[in-house]
Order: C-alpha cells, then structure tokens, then sequence
C-alpha cells in the first residue's frame, strides 16, 4: 500500500515561502509553528443554544480536540447551523428543517476545501445535522468519522417516562377534553430535562443506529447518552482515532458500501426507526456514488423482524437501550440471524462482527428481543406504490397492527388546515386525511407532520385514521400513517387531484396504495391540472424548490441537467 501524506490537504495552504501570509493570519488566530506543521483536522459541529438537541455539542467538541492533539494532530473547530425539527414542528418555519440538510452538508464542505482540512470529525446532534454529516463525509472523502451527540434523559411525570412525543399527543388530548390545562403544561415542562436528542427510536437516534451499521461512527459510541459522563471519553477517543485513520489513508467511502448500506437499513428496521431514514440513507448513498432504490427498502424490511421495544412504536426510551446493551447487542441479533453482513468494516479498523462479539448484555434486559421472540415478524417499513403513488410512498408498520384501511378523502393542500381540522373535532372515524403540496419542492422543504399525527393520537383517533402525505413524518409519529408520496403534488403526481369523499384504499400486505377512482378519470384530473405558483421565488427556499429531486431519490439537490 502507497504511503498516504497525512498533510496532503493542508501543505497547499500553509507550506512554503509562498504562503507565508496564510501563516501570519493564522498565527494571528493564535496557532504557532508546530501547529502548522500537524495535520489540520476538521470537527465540524451543529452546537447552538437554541433547543437542548445541539446544546452540548461544543463542550464535546472540545474533548475531541483534546484526543487530536495528543495524537499528534492541530484541530480546527467549524460551526454550521441547525434547525430543531421539535421547535419548529407545524409552522411554515418547519419547512427549513430538509433545506438544513444540504446547506449544513455544503457548508461542511466549504469550510474542509476552503481550509485546506485533512481529515474531518462531524459532531451530530439533531435530526437533519447526523445524514448531512455523513454526507459530507463521503462527499469530500476525507479521512473521518461521525460521532452522535447522544440522547436527550427521559423527563418524569406520574411515574412515567417522558419524550417530546407525549408533549405533541398531550396536544391532541387537550383538544378533546381528555387531560385539563394544568396536565398539558407539567407535561411540557416535565419532558425535556437537558441536553441530547429526543429520546425514543425518532429520527436522531435512528440515524445515529444507521451511522454505526454503515461503519462511519464507532460501534457503542452513540448510545452513549448526551449527559452520561462516559460521553467526554468517546469524544476524546475518536480525535485519537480519526488520527490513526488519517494515517492509515482510511477513507469514508473505504468503508461505506451497498452491504454497509444493507446494513444500516437492517438496524432502522429491527429497532422500529424512523421513515426520515429512508429519505436519508438514499441521500448518503448518492454522495457515495452507491445504486441504492426504495425497493431495497422493502426487501430488507420484509426479512427483518423488530426486535427493539423503543418508543414511539415500543415501551422504552433510548437511554434504555444504553443500559440494556447498546447498539452492540442489536449487531450482535441480527449478526446470529444472519441478518447483517458482518464482514463489513468500521471506523475503528475492526469489522461489524468484532465489534458486535464485544457487546455485554445486561441480565434480565427486555429492551432488545431475542429473535425468536421479536416484537413483529417483519421490520417497521413499507413501501407501498399504487395509482396514488407510482414512483412509491413510505408507511411506518411500527407502534400498530393495521395493515389494511380504505376510507373516504379529507383533502387539505396544507398543514395547518389538517391540524385545524382535527383539532376542531372535524376529523371522523374511518377518513383518510389527505395533505398535499407538502413535498421536497411544493413545501418547499416537505415538512414533518407530528403536530398532526401526534393530534389524531392524542384525540383518539389513532386506530381509526389515516393520513397521507408527500411532505415528511417526524421519528415519534406511529399509526397508519404514510409519507413521501412520490411523484408529489407540486409536480403533477396523482395526489395533487384527489378530490374531498374520493375513497382511498391502502393495503400493506399489497404494498399497495390506490385511489378508488377509474384510470381515464385520474387522466382527465391530471390533464386539466394547474401547477400552483411557488410558494418561495428567492432565496435559499427558491433555490432549493429549483434544485431537489423527488423523495423517491432522497429529496437530494443536483444542479440543473444533473
């Protein structure tokens, strides 16, 4: 093997008579000689006090400097932005959330090629930061990895565990007169008590799981949670890996492959994770340069059972998970089943299988089943096609038993006017709510519907109604609820022409999604349709609108003719 230059980035910048101004200027900032003759290593990280997902990130991002300097390495810290999906969730201002992937994915490679980085850390926090991180990682090709932020800890309140999926289901009992005023806000102020993620198998700890499964983050290292003391030690332990990969020549897409990705899918479907995967796993795979299709999807799902009891489909949160074994314990399950490709490499030198044959279970744990004796027989995906969507829809199995419904449209081309719906007890037994216009380019930015679906749950409607959207659901949404409906309405996909009482069936043991309607009628629908006018006609939500693709791809941004 060729010797790999541990400064082949940085030499350009900082090396030679010629770049004595680059030096002064940096010195300036407070690094010496012998810190310009070190690798310049990247940890590039979301922190922002705004919301407790991110708020720890820098105070990690000092112990992974930390690890870097005593390997031998000079750090430099990089700040993108982050948008909190929790915050956010049912405004317009939701619709930036999907758009904070690509500009923190752009962003992360700005700083590496501006700066001349020879090796990056991303430090991930909240839902959008981890696939962008893993994006930016295979996009430039540096030696690196991913470390998860960790888990928020479960609030209490009446002897319960707490997440932010309780706080958006109280909604919906208040609004039916199920819980009084008082109970709704110690609900709030019980639920959220620090620092980390939300806390069940939502979108953030799901692709914190997909991240170790593809290889790009250490295996253990994200269930970790935010506030557990361990955590300053995983932090400080992969600046001192991301220099041994550095040295080594160990690049991201050396590790990332269709089986990794295989993988990752498996360990979203055993632990009932979110259908925010699906958009991103496709994501990373582009920026891999990796064929990788809905239909993949399927396949693994239906080979993999759930075996992970976490919310919101389950009875646990994630730092359950933590002390049950880690995400060790679910490779090692799926490992003995054959369910994983163990011979797939990490980060850390070792393979899938090495890293599983270390896990520890804790005696007497309930949060990860053995596989004969899983939670469902299949995992907790489905993609569903039909003449409502026939490029392919994504419906969430875990957290309910119906497979099959057909009921009459309730038609709302946005968010709020669903929400209003069902809070105003318009919303009947047996309807399926349609939202349109909610997709990557009609939103813009296809915003997530837990306002809603948590609603619906919390005015007990949850066994008795469905929703279906081409915008997104959050990790915490569970019931018969179905997203990504592709091609979305905006660009002419038969959602946009589904009209108030039209009967709408969904079978899941089909995998199909269909509108009770005649085929030439749906034609005459869609000839005589009219694309509304953007919503957005400057700036970053117009360029987004103009450059991203269906979530049948990832909702990725090319540019024109890509």
């Amino acid at each position: 093997m060729a010797h790999f230059d541990p400064r082949h980035m940085s030499r350009r910048i900082v090396e030679g008579r010629d770049r004595a101004p680059a030096r002064a200027m940096l010195k300036a900032a407070g690094f010496t000689d012998d810190d310009l003759t070190r690798p310049l290593v990247g940890v590039a990280h979301s922190w922002t006090p705004y919301g407790p997902c991110n708020l720890h990130l820098r105070d990690l991002a000092g112990h992974i400097q930390q690890g870097i300097r005593e390997a031998g390495g000079t750090p430099i810290e990089i700040n993108t932005v982050s948008i909190s999906d929790g915050i956010t969730m049912g405004t317009e201002a939701m619709k930036t959330s999907l758009v904070s992937r690509e500009v923190i994915t752009d962003s992360i490679e700005l700083a590496a090629r501006g700066e001349g980085l020879d090796a990056l850390v991303v430090l991930v926090g909240c839902d959008k930061t981890i696939p962008a991180g893993a994006m930016a990682l295979l996009r430039l090709n540096l030696p690196g990895l991913a470390l998860y932020g960790g888990s928020i800890m479960p609030g209490h309140w009446r002897g319960r565990d707490l997440t932010i999926m309780e706080v958006f289901e109280a909604v919906g009992a208040h609004a039916a007169g199920k819980i009084d005023d008082e109970e709704l806000r110690q609900i709030e102020n019980h639920a959220c008590p620090g620092a980390g993620a939300c806390g069940g198998q939502y979108t953030a700890n799901t692709m914190a799981m997909a991240l170790e499964f593809l290889g790009l983050a250490p295996m253990g290292s994200g269930s970790v949670p935010a506030v557990d003391p361990r955590k300053p030690e995983v932090a400080r332990a992969c600046g001192r890996l991301v220099m041994r990969l550095l040295q080594e020549g160990v690049r991201p897409r050396d590790i990332v492959t269709r089986a990794s990705l295989e993988n990752a899918i498996a360990g979203v479907a055993a632990s009932g994770g979110s259908t925010n995967a699906v958009l991103h796993l496709l994501a990373i795979a582009h920026e891999a340069g990796i064929e990788l299709s809905l239909d993949d999807f399927d396949r693994i799902n239906r080979r993999t059972p759930i075996i992970v009891d976490l919310r919101p489909g389950g009875r646990f949160v994630a730092v359950d998970l933590d002390r049950a074994g880690g995400i060790p314990l679910v490779a090692q399950r799926l490992l003995e089943g054959g369910l994983i490709d163990g011979s797939q490499r990490t980060v850390t030198g070792k393979t899938i299988a090495e890293e599983a044959a270390s896990a520890v279970e804790t005696p007497g744990q309930q949060v990860v089943r053995p596989l004969d004796r899983p939670l469902k027989p299949v995992g907790g995906l489905a993609i569903l096609t039909g003449n409502l969507a026939p490029e392919g829809c994504v419906l969430k199995l875990a957290g309910h038993e119906r497979t099959y419904h057909r009921g009459p449209a309730r038609v709302f081309d946005r968010e709020e006017d669903a929400m209003a719906a069902v809070i105003g007890r318009r919303i009947r037994e047996g309807d399926v709510v349609i939202i349109r216009y909610e997709g990557p380019r009609g939103g813009p930015g296809m915003r997530e519907m837990l306002g809603v679906t948590g609603a619906i749950v919390g005015a007990g409607l949850g066994d008795s109604v469905a929703l279906i959207t081409d915008g997104r659901f959050s990790g915490a949404t569970h019931g018969l609820m179905i997203a990504h409906v592709a091609p979305e309405a905006a660009q002419g996909g038969p959602i946009a022409v589904v009209q108030e009482g039209d009967i709408v069936v969904i079978d899941a043991d089909r995998r199909r999604l269909d509108l009770e309607v005649p085929e030439e009628e749906i034609r005459r629908r869609l000839a005589a349709w009219q694309p509304p006018r953007p919503t957005y006609t400057s700036g970053v939500m117009a360029k987004y609108a103009a450059l991203v693709t269906s979530a049948s791809r990832g909702a990725v941004t090319l540019p024109p003719g890509g």
